[in-house]
């Protein structure tokens, strides 16, 4: 379905958009390809939500085993956290709280893996009409080569796939937003290095 805002361009509204973490989880801080980046980018996209007013939705992976979200991530209060254990975060608890919220259709999307969670995650949004948002500094899976394939597939499927930065300047609209130096000063922090859009870049 294409937004009624970006009329399938992919231009972003904070009005009409939502934040989904997906499963940004301790256990995975060490066998994640570049996971410094994934918290990084995860934690710059929350606060940057936060200053939009975005709702936030987070999952978590079967936590008794995975633990839960790393702690770098500070989520507003009365964020939900939702525990699952289908790959999909599209869960009954999740769906039924994002069909409450008429006015969004356009997801940002971060997260692992990039080729199970995040894919599956992009597919139930776009099949229920959703306009999906990668944040590719913000996804990555344990091998390169499964991250690299997930992103082009994603696109190939209908997903769009952006930066945080992308992102926050799209929201933004322009320096007079009420949030301008706020989210100038997030996209300056020094960061990793993200990985690539293609392992073959």
């Amino acid at each position: 379905m294409a937004s009624a805002t970006g009329a399938g361009l992919g231009k972003l509204a904070p009005a009409s958009s939502a934040l989904f973490i997906c499963d940004v989880q301790e256990r995975f801080r060490h066998v994640i390809s570049n996971m410094p980046a994934v918290i990084d980018t995860t934690h710059r996209m929350t606060r940057g939500a936060a200053a939009f007013g975005l709702p936030i939705f987070v999952t978590e992976q079967y936590p008794k085993a995975l633990g839960n979200t790393v702690a770098e991530i500070i989520l507003p209060a009365n964020t939900p956290v939702v525990a699952k254990t289908h790959f999909s975060m599209l869960v009954p608890e999740i769906k039924e709280q994002l069909t409450k919220l008429s006015a969004v259709r356009q997801i940002l999307l971060v997260g692992i893996e990039a080729h199970v969670c995040i894919l599956q995650t992009t597919l139930d949004l776009l099949e229920q009409g959703y306009e999906v948002h990668v944040v590719a500094d913000g996804v990555s899976s344990q091998r390169l080569g499964d991250r690299a394939v997930a992103l082009q597939r994603l696109a190939s499927s209908g997903a769009f796939i952006s930066t945080s930065e992308m992102v926050l300047f799209q929201l933004l609209g322009g320096a007079k937003h009420p949030q301008f130096k706020e989210i100038s000063a997030l996209v300056k922090e020094a960061r990793p290095d993200p990985l690539p859009y293609s392992s073959n870049l």
